[in-house]
């Protein structure tokens, strides 16, 4: 697939993008999500709702401006925000040093591991090292996938977290599912489904807010916001709601 990216010029701290509109520079902060990561980002009655989405709504409110959450393919979500389809990535992105020669990221807004999940009814993996060879379900151009490759070439990708999840339910589909803690218990605890999380995480990873490569100005307004918001007790109030507990650190 091509997918036209834009040339982006700096000017006065910020990036013009395709369409020549400076970004994060409007009334309007448009930021995305893939819209498939429960309770992060998902769809409730055609509405974008979750954590993410209320991080997002409370920055745009502490920085003057109206919010406007949009989902957009995984795979093609950071060429869509270089080429300035929206001003930022709010989708529970983590800082990989790859991702940072594309975007700038802001500061951290909530740490993560990746987890291992497998079968209510499996035995035979107890620990990382059992998955060598074996059939390993990821989301496509997420961090879990480049560590599962470390595994195995058995890599099944997937749009959500959750349908690999429940493939795990199904015999002979997979063996084991690599994401994020807190999606895999929130799809136990929440959603009934019969998997379980194997040994600690493999790795904790840090998520922040993407923006476009130079845009100083959009990211030292959204740096700002996310300190008043951890100050003032918005984002520990926001992860208390779903997940009983702050997820910051």
């Amino acid at each position: 697939m091509l997918l036209a990216v834009a040339c982006a010029t700096e000017e006065n701290g910020q990036v013009d993008g395709a369409n020549g509109e400076k970004k994060g520079d409007g009334e309007v902060f448009t930021f995305a999500m893939s819209g498939l990561y429960p309770p992060f980002n998902y769809q409730d009655s055609g509405k974008l709702t979750g954590f993410d989405v209320e991080v997002g709504i409370a920055l745009a409110e502490k920085m003057g401006m109206k919010p406007e959450p949009v989902s957009n393919p995984w795979q093609t979500i950071l060429a869509a925000l270089e080429s300035g389809k929206f001003d930022a990535i709010i989708g529970s992105m983590a800082i990989t040093k790859q991702r940072e020669k594309k975007v700038d990221f802001s500061d951290p807004y909530y740490e993560s591991g990746a987890q291992i999940f497998v079968s209510h009814k499996n035995s035979s993996i107890k620990k990382a090292d059992d998955l060598k060879g074996k059939e390993i379900g990821v989301v496509v151009s997420s961090s879990f996938e480049k560590v599962a490759k470390e595994y195995t070439d058995k890599v099944v990708t997937y749009d959500s977290d959750v349908t690999a999840l429940q493939d795990l339910l199904v015999d002979g589909r997979l063996d084991a599912v690599i994401t994020d803690e807190l999606v895999g218990k929130h799809a136990i605890n929440h959603n009934g489904l019969k998997v379980k999380p194997v040994g600690d995480p493999l790795y904790t990873d840090k998520m922040a807010i993407a923006v476009q490569k130079g845009n100083k100005q959009l990211l030292e307004k959204i740096n700002k916001a996310l300190k008043e918001i951890i100050d003032d007790g918005t984002h520990a109030k926001i992860s208390e709601k779903y997940f009983g507990e702050n997820i910051l650190n």
